[in-house]
């Protein structure tokens, strides 16, 4: 459970929060943003979810998680436009943030110090295992990190690699199961020895 997310109500007036959830893929980082949001809506609080423009692979206007769970979101080509779009809302959420510029960290700052909650998702390893875009800042500066794991194809064991299947040396490269498996440190060690 998240001591920030789950367990405090903030009835003692706005307290801006960061909370960050950071993993491989498939390992439920846009499922646990989706949970997150829906409950927020559910307490009446408004909300606003946006993600980079660049990912239309299931939607153009909503963030879509692999298994299909779906909320209405804001596609924005840079992280000035969360600024921007996000006045009067209580509850600000944020998919795929490593495609997001290095100005998201600053943006979700500003946001958490106006009293709102700031909700992050995304990879935090690019498929060569360093760290991706944003997400290491993000983390640092993060109230709460939530770390979620999937299950390695290989062993079974919990997976925090993004194995990229295809050869392609570019670092953005939106897919799916076609092009990547999560994997284990090490069985991912091993297809890349």
């Amino acid at each position: 459970m998240n001591r920030f997310s789950e367990n405090n109500v903030y009835n003692t007036g706005k307290v801006g929060v960061i909370e960050v959830i950071c993993g491989s893929m498939f390992s439920g980082k846009t499922e646990e943003l989706i949970r997150r949001m829906k409950r927020a809506q559910f307490a009446r609080q408004k909300v606003e979810i946006f993600k980079p423009a660049m990912d239309v692979r299931y939607s153009v206007d909503q963030v879509v998680s692999h298994d299909q769970n779906a909320i209405p979101s804001t596609s924005v080509e840079s992280s000035g436009n969360i600024l921007l779009l996000s006045g009067d809302i209580d509850v600000v959420g944020i998919d795929e943030a490593q495609f997001f510029d290095e100005g998201l960290v600053a943006v979700c700052n500003q946001l958490s110090n106006q009293g709102i909650r700031v909700i992050v998702a995304g990879l935090d390893m690019d498929f060569k295992g360093k760290p991706f875009g944003p997400m290491p800042a993000l983390c640092a500066i993060a109230d709460d990190v939530t770390k979620v794991h999937a299950i390695c194809v290989e062993c079974g064991r919990l997976a925090g690699f993004s194995h990229r299947l295809i050869q392609n040396d570019k670092l953005v490269l939106l897919g799916e199961k076609e092009e990547y498996q999560p994997l284990c440190r090490e069985c991912y060690n091993r297809y890349n020895r």
